[in-house]
């Protein structure tokens, strides 16, 4: 692996958990949306990553290690974005405008602390990647005055 390969890492990393952020940004703001039904209630999203790589490394017979394939490690892939399937919030208001006919208002499945601590955790993972960047660039640099 070069070190120009960290740029990529590390970008991706600063995009997946851009879009963890995202995810959980909309999770706070939908926290207290109220439906009348259960269907159209907005429901907690999730992202999930995975490794981006074709093989993993292998032990040559000097007892190194050494890469099969070009793209080992090479950064983070958010495959998608899930919904959650814990249950709903049902609570007894009649006077609400949005009650069912038996006076129940549905709410998200939101738990707004765990969104926050999220947010502190995807918003320093973020804040990790951006100063490996600015490690790889520091070391590019002081490679580039070792010529002088």
């Amino acid at each position: 692996m070069s070190l120009g390969n960290i740029f990529d890492i590390a970008g991706s990393g600063m995009s997946a958990q851009s879009i963890r952020l995202n995810t959980t940004a909309s999770n706070i703001a939908n926290a207290e949306s109220a439906s009348s039904s259960i269907d159209e209630t907005y429901r907690a999203r999730k992202p999930f990553f995975a490794v981006m790589h074709n093989e993993y490394l292998n032990v040559n017979k000097n007892n190194q290690f050494h890469a099969k394939g070009e793209n080992i490690g090479a950064g983070v892939e958010v495959k998608g974005i899930v919904e959650s399937d814990a249950p709903l919030q049902p609570r007894f208001q009649p006077d609400h405008p949005l009650a069912n006919e038996e006076g129940y208002v549905y709410y998200p499945n939101v738990n707004v602390v765990e969104e926050m601590t999220d947010m502190m955790s995807s918003s320093r993972s973020y804040q990790m990647n951006v100063e490996v960047l600015k490690t790889a660039k520091q070391m590019l640099q002081r490679t580039l005055m070792l010529g002088e």
